[in-house]
């Protein structure tokens, strides 16, 4: 859809390759193609949270539409996988979350139940990760559907050591199974930065767990009923433990858009 396709077009000329590359400039939903079927699809449609802002319904379409039926045409990617862990980041959320309390002498606590619904996309520091990732969701390009973007699904978080959770973050990793070496990425905290870095979650309360303790919960996400290209998400939790005195379980909900 850009005007970068002029450059592009440009770009294939200046290399000879007119003759070989065809550009077409448009929706793919609405573009027609000189062809009924196509080897291979080339995509990067991710988004942070792996599906906010993507484009990934247009890929199944274009899938559905063109890809030949034989069983034998690719995608690029062709898995995707978000994950999950826990996180103590009490600084970040103070300023974040607690600076609503008092601003400069007011009382904005309305606002501070609106900044816990909107998920913070940022880059996580590996020390601040309290917990074993859990992988909730499994994407396979070849055989999913619109209607599983739409999911609510368990995770079960191993802690590693005692300290306290103040958010949830969630990422993905990205699979190309089909190239004959196999080629991964992650955008996890756990390697090199990514633009996509981690989706931070911020719970109203803040956990105290222990090395050895599980969080349970579930992670609910579905297309905004408005923008499909927004997302609602609920997170369920529950710390597993026998001390009545901490906090252990909650609901929150978020909005991306």
């Amino acid at each position: 859809m850009s005007t970068i396709i002029l450059k592009a077009r440009e770009i294939v000329e200046a290399n000879g390759m007119s003759d070989k590359i065809t550009l077409l400039q448009g929706k793919m939903e609405e573009v027609q193609l000189p062809f009924p079927e196509v080897d291979i699809i080339i995509s990067e449609w991710m988004g942070y949270f792996l599906l906010y802002e993507s484009m990934l319904d247009t890929v199944l379409w274009a899938r559905d539409k063109y890809l030949r039926k034989d069983g034998k045409g690719l995608i690029f990617p062709d898995k995707a996988t978000i994950f999950m862990a826990g996180i103590e980041d009490g600084d970040y959320k103070d300023e974040k979350i607690g600076f609503w309390d008092n601003v400069y002498g007011f009382d904005y606590t309305p606002l501070k139940r609106t900044a816990l619904t909107e998920p913070l996309v940022d880059t996580v520091e590996l020390k601040a990760v309290v917990s074993d990732p859990c992988a909730v969701l499994t994407l396979d390009l070849y055989t999913v559907t619109p209607a599983d973007l739409a999911f609510s699904l368990p995770f079960t978080l191993s802690i590693r050591r005692t300290d306290y959770i103040h958010a949830l973050i969630a990422w993905f990793d990205i699979e190309f199974s089909a190239c004959h070496k196999p080629v991964r990425f992650s955008t996890g905290p756990h390697t090199k930065y990514t633009h996509w870095k981690q989706t931070v979650f911020y719970i109203a309360d803040v956990l105290t767990v222990e090395a050895g303790e599980n969080v349970s919960g579930r992670l609910s996400c579905k297309p905004n009923s408005k923008n499909r290209r927004d997302l609602d998400i609920a997170i369920d939790y529950k710390v597993e433990t026998d001390d009545p005195g901490r906090v252990a379980a909650g609901h929150c909900e978020y909005k991306m858009c």
